[in-house]
C-alpha cells in the first residue's frame, strides 16, 4: 500500500461513509447537503485510486463525476427547492472543503504526473471541482 491509497482509503472511511450515510437519513436539505459532498469526495477518491494503482483510466472516471456530480446537485436542489429550507445542516461546510480539498488532491497529482496532458487534465478535474463546488454551494443555501 502505499500514500496515495492510505489517502484514498482515510477519505473513503472518514469523509464517504459518513456522507452516504447522511444521503440516506435526515431532512431534505441535510441530503442535499451530503450529496453534494460526497460527489467531491468520490471524485478525489478516484483520482487518489488513479495515482495509487496506475490506472489513468480513474481519471476519466473522476472528470466525468466532476461534471455531472454539481449537475445532479442543482437538479436535486430545484426538486427539493422549498422542503430543503433556508440554511440546511452542513452547508457552511460545502465551500472550505472544495476550496482545500480539491487542490490538496490535484495539486499533487499534477507534480507526480510531470508536464503534459494528463497534468492538464488533473488541473481542468480541479478547475470543475472548485467551480462547480462553488455553484452549487450557493443554491444549495438559496433553496
Amino acid at each position: 500500500m502505499n500514500w496515495w491509497l492510505a489517502a484514498a482509503c482515510a477519505l473513503v472511511a472518514g469523509g464517504l461513509g459518513p456522507c452516504l450515510w447522511g444521503a440516506a437519513r435526515g431532512p431534505a436539505g441535510g441530503r442535499v447537503v451530503a450529496q453534494n459532498m460526497a460527489t467531491l469526495l468520490l471524485c478525489l477518491v478516484l483520482l487518489l485510486l488513479s495515482q495509487g494503482y496506475g490506472r489513468p483510466s480513474y481519471v476519466d472516471l473522476a472528470l466525468v463525476v466532476a461534471v455531472l456530480g454539481p449537475a445532479g446537485t442543482l437538479v436535486f436542489t430545484r426538486l427539493l427547492g422549498d422542503e430543503t429550507g433556508e440554511r440546511p445542516p452542513g452547508t457552511r461546510l460545502l465551500t472550505p472543503a472544495v476550496l482545500v480539498g480539491a487542490p490538496a488532491t490535484v495539486v499533487p497529482m499534477c507534480v507526480a504526473a510531470g508536464p503534459g496532458r494528463a497534468a492538464a487534465k488533473l488541473v481542468l478535474i480541479g478547475v470543475l471541482l472548485i467551480a462547480g463546488g462553488a455553484v452549487t454551494s450557493r443554491a444549495v443555501r438559496r433553496g
